[in-house]
């Protein structure tokens, strides 16, 4: 086809071609308008920064809707926040309760949310379906209803690693974000964070999982509750994030983080302890904690809020610790062969106590 066209003349001359302003319905206005922001953004980047002045921050950070609450003070929308506690203390049962309010839209009675429903993806890499479905049912029947925005993605025991992905690792995080994609997930909720990277406890190994997940959460706006473990710690101190595993880089990338303690005194009370907030001043703290029971009234195992207390009040005690301690080697004893009489030697204690030490369980 030829750019040619003829004259007056019949002489051939270069056909004029049409350009967006010969366009009526192109706003030229609002067009220039965004060709001069992009050149200023442009003009703010410098290689790994980006840099403006303090007013242009605040103008920019002025047209961002304010952090809405997820769960209380604990977690907000758009935060990377993660929740610690030991093994057996109800991470998993506390993390799905969020995850269907936030679902219905629905605030846990005693928490506030002020975030609209929306979809939420509930990766669980605790637990196989029979045992989800022990926690949300009637002896396996009369099944608790999700919402419809409630996913729950588990691992398959069958799928195998395709062979243009260098590890599993690199696998299941394809299959996370694919997962993000699909259901149109703006929470997620990662239960456990090990799962993601064997070695979380090794800064070097947790870096780089830190920085996978708020990839994430700017590529597609989201939400993340991620779950992790503490390692053996004091029960006569209170939580901090030195017991958080790997904490050195897992709470210095989050945005937010608190944690579960069990109460020493009383085994059925649980404690709520916030360890870390940007978007909000730390309202539980260690003279504050918010303490919960689980309960199951019907076919729902849930946190039930039980009144605020002082941490203290739930930890063991130093004559306690030091009790422990002797049963712990008393049995540790008895296992290598040694007689009663000979722990009670070693340990100074009668072998009367010995013997009722070892009948504990």
């Amino acid at each position: 086809m030829s750019n040619l066209e003829n004259n007056n003349n019949g002489e051939k001359q270069p056909q004029k071609l049409p350009t967006i302003y010969d366009n009526p319905k192109i706003d030229l206005a609002a067009l220039h308008a965004r060709v001069d922001e992009l050149a200023k953004r442009a003009s703010y980047h410098k290689g790994l920064f980006i840099v403006m002045q303090g007013n242009e921050w605040l103008e920019q950070a002025s047209k961002r809707p304010i952090p809405t609450m997820l769960f209380s003070e604990y977690w907000h929308e758009g935060e990377l926040c993660i929740l610690f506690a030991d093994t057996n203390v109800g991470k998993s049962i506390l993390a799905v309760q969020i995850a269907d309010s936030i679902s219905t839209g629905k605030a846990i009675p005693g928490f506030k949310l002020e975030a609209q429903a929306q979809p939420v993806v509930y990766f669980d890499f605790e637990l196989f379906d029979k045992q989800f479905e022990a926690r949300y049912s009637i002896n396996y029947t009369h099944h608790y209803q999700f919402d419809k925005h409630f996913y729950r993605a588990e691992i398959n025991p069958e799928s195998e690693v395709p062979d243009h992905f260098d590890d599993f690792e690199e696998y299941l995080h394809f299959s996370l974000e694919k997962t993000i994609q699909e259901t149109g997930a703006k929470v997620l909720v990662i239960d456990n964070l090990t799962y993601l990277k064997n070695e979380t406890e090794r800064a070097k190994d947790a870096l780089p999982l830190m920085k996978q997940l708020k990839a994430l959460k700017a590529r597609y706006g989201l939400s993340i509750l991620a779950l992790a473990h503490t390692p053996k710690r004091d029960l006569c101190k209170p939580m901090t994030r030195n017991d958080l595993q790997g904490s050195k880089m897992l709470i210095n990338f989050c945005d937010s983080s608190f944690c579960i303690g069990e109460s020493q005194g009383d085994k059925s009370i649980r404690y709520l302890k916030q360890i870390k907030a940007r978007a909000t001043e730390i309202k539980y703290d260690t003279e504050n904690v918010l303490l919960c029971r689980i309960e199951k009234p019907h076919n729902f195992l849930q946190f039930s809020t039980a009144g605020v207390s002082s941490e203290y009040e739930h930890l063991k005690t130093a004559e306690e610790r030091d009790r422990d301690e002797l049963v712990r080697r008393a049995k540790q004893l008895d296992d290598e062969g040694w007689t009663q009489r000979d722990i009670a030697e070693e340990l100074g204690i009668s072998a009367a106590t010995v013997n009722r030490f070892l009948k504990e369980e």
